[in-house]
């Protein structure tokens, strides 16, 4: 199975978001296309493009950002009471013929600002049984020609979208990512997603999840490929673990005195995966070789929860820990931005790529000593 290494671009006209100390450009193509052309020359496929309420809509920079590129895959955040599936589904379909395959789509039903666009449904166990019919209906019109489909949430008759998703290979359709903690979130992801991404946990507790998955796979019948699972952190990469781990403190201290401000919008406290990171720093501030737990307590949100911190090589073997565990699909990110896309393209990227980059080192060493 092969890997895929994305980065992430914050998609935000606020400067400041986690500490990155530009001032100027957010929200300005200039700058997100920058963004996406120096992932492309430091060996990322593609990035995450942040959404939410109040920020440029994800499908527009999306389709300026694969127009200007030639590599780089948009990984679109969108949310099911923000589209219809039949007007997403066809948006979708159009990008990704015209940018030859490069569309990805992460599916997200945690709760942004539903009222300020017209959205009522907000109950946990309702938004997730519609973001399965919407996972459900979007892949339906796909792949099929004449869909009529009546369920609680969304209808649509003898409907046909042209044109399709580009084929490439055995891809009919662009991978949908899927996130989410709760049990209803992963019986959705375990019916409906192509991707389960995890936020920053010890390898415990990522193996429990990815176990418990593949057995909700099998209980609600899923018919499509094997679920495959991603992981979505931040990696602060420096070229010694001792710079590491001051610039990882600073940054923190930073954060404490409220000067690095961050910039966190989602629902830290009722979101179970949320409160499952911010849960972590009891467990200790450094949990297996490297995860840091410490920024939670500080303000740090989402991915911006838990760090792992190290020496490329430190955060190379914890990452191939996860590999381990099935994890195929990395999300990354640190700021500043443009900065880190090049550092940690440059000095990590390689060593992820390595199947076995510890075992190999370590015997190197050996050998030569």
């Amino acid at each position: 199975m092969s890997l895929e290494f994305l980065w992430y671009v914050p998609n935000t006209v606020e400067p400041g978001h986690r500490g990155d100390d530009t001032t100027s450009g957010w929200g300005s193509i200039e700058y997100s296309t920058d963004l996406a052309r120096l992932a492309e020359g430091h060996g990322w496929s593609g990035a995450l493009l942040g959404t939410g309420w109040g920020r440029p809509d994800t499908f527009t920079v999306a389709t300026a950002l694969a127009a200007r590129t030639t590599t780089f895959k948009p990984l679109i955040a969108i949310r099911p009471g923000y589209w219809h599936p039949a007007n997403f589904a066809s948006a979708a379909a159009t990008l990704d013929q015209l940018s030859r395959g490069r569309v990805l789509v992460n599916i997200v039903s945690g709760l942004d600002s539903p009222a300020a666009y017209g959205d009522t449904n907000v109950e946990p166990p309702q938004r997730y049984a519609r973001t399965q019919e919407f996972l459900h209906l979007v892949r339906r019109l796909w792949t099929e020609e004449d869909v009529t489909f009546h369920g609680e949430h969304f209808r649509v008759t003898g409907s046909t979208v042209a044109p399709r998703p580009y084929p490439i290979g055995g891809r009919t359709h662009p991978r949908l990512y899927f996130g989410g903690a709760s049990s209803a979130a992963e019986r959705v992801s375990a019916a409906e997603a192509d991707v389960q991404l995890f936020w920053g946990e010890p390898l415990d507790g990522i193996a429990e999840r990815v176990d418990r998955l593949k057995t909700l796979s099998e209980e609600v019948g899923r018919r499509h490929k094997p679920l495959e699972f991603g992981l979505r952190i931040t990696t602060l990469v420096r070229d010694t673990t001792e710079e590491a781990w001051r610039a990882a403190e600073e940054k923190v201290a930073r954060m404490a005195s409220g000067a690095g401000k961050t910039v966190w919008t989602g629902n830290r406290r009722t979101a179970v995966g949320q409160q499952r990171l911010l849960d972590l720093a009891q467990r200790g501030e450094v949990l297996d070789t490297c995860l840091y737990t410490t920024p939670g307590k500080f303000g740090g949100g989402g991915a911006g929860t838990t760090w792992l911190v190290g020496s490329a090589d430190d955060v190379a073997r914890a990452l191939h820990g996860y590999r381990k565990l099935g994890i195929t699909h990395f999300v990354l990110s640190d700021t500043p931005y443009k900065q880190e896309i090049s550092r940690i393209g440059d000095q990590l990227l390689p060593l992820l790529r390595d199947s076995a980059p510890a075992q190999r080192r370590r015997h190197s060493s050996a050998s030569s000593s």
